[in-house]
Order: C-alpha cells, then structure tokens, then sequence
C-alpha cells in the first residue's frame, strides 16, 4: 500500500520542490504553483492533471480516481485513492503531475530527454 512516505519520496527527487503543510494537508510545489497534495488522513493524493481528461481518468478506474472537491473542480485537478495504485503509477501520476508546472527544459533536463527549441 502507497503511504505519504511513498509520495515524499518521489516528489521531493523532482528539482524545485518544495514540501509546505497547508491546512493539515501536506503538499508538494514547484514556487506557488501545486501539483501534489495528500489528504490529512493520509488516505489519498490530489494531484495537477488536465481538466479535459479528467472524466476520462475517472472512468477508466473509478474505484481508485475521483473528482476534487468542489472548490477545486475550476483546477486542474483530480484525486487519487493510494491503497487503490502501485509504487509505479504513483511516480508516474507524481511526475506527470510536476512536469505540468515545471519549465519544459526544466523536465527534459531531469529525464535526459532533448530540449525542444523554438525557431525564431
């Protein structure tokens, strides 16, 4: 089973991180920006994941993705159970989730990938 320790892990590995505790909730940033929080009962983890393929990741398995709450349903946002993913699907929803808010060759440079340049 995923525990808070797991997603600390992994996030704190990605460059600029930064753990804050934000209304008993602990939560993972890159500056001011959120991609990561886990609940206060340590149960589940919302994390950053685009509005437009939200339903689609819900229904594809339901018993371990759900909606924010309202409030945050405007973000780009979405909850995950963590007893219902493995130690593979949390880094990849984690780091997935960082590369939304991190500098594309910010993300290349961590993965080894090649930097995409812009023409001029």
């Amino acid at each position: 089973m995923i525990a808070a320790d797991d997603v600390r892990r992994v996030a704190m590995a990605l460059p600029r991180t930064e753990e804050r505790v934000v209304r008993d909730r602990v939560t993972f940033r890159v500056g001011r920006i959120v991609y990561a929080a886990i609940s206060p009962d340590e149960t589940s983890m919302g994390f950053a994941f685009p509005k437009e393929e939200r339903a689609a990741l819900i229904a594809s398995a339901p018993e371990a993705f759900h909606m924010p709450r309202p409030s945050d349903e405007r973000y780009n946002w979405v909850r995950v159970r963590l007893a219902a993913i493995d130690t593979t699907e949390l880094r990849e929803l984690v780091e997935d989730a960082w590369r939304m808010v991190v500098p594309k060759r910010v993300a290349a440079a961590h993965f080894g990938e090649p930097v995409v340049r812009r023409s001029r």
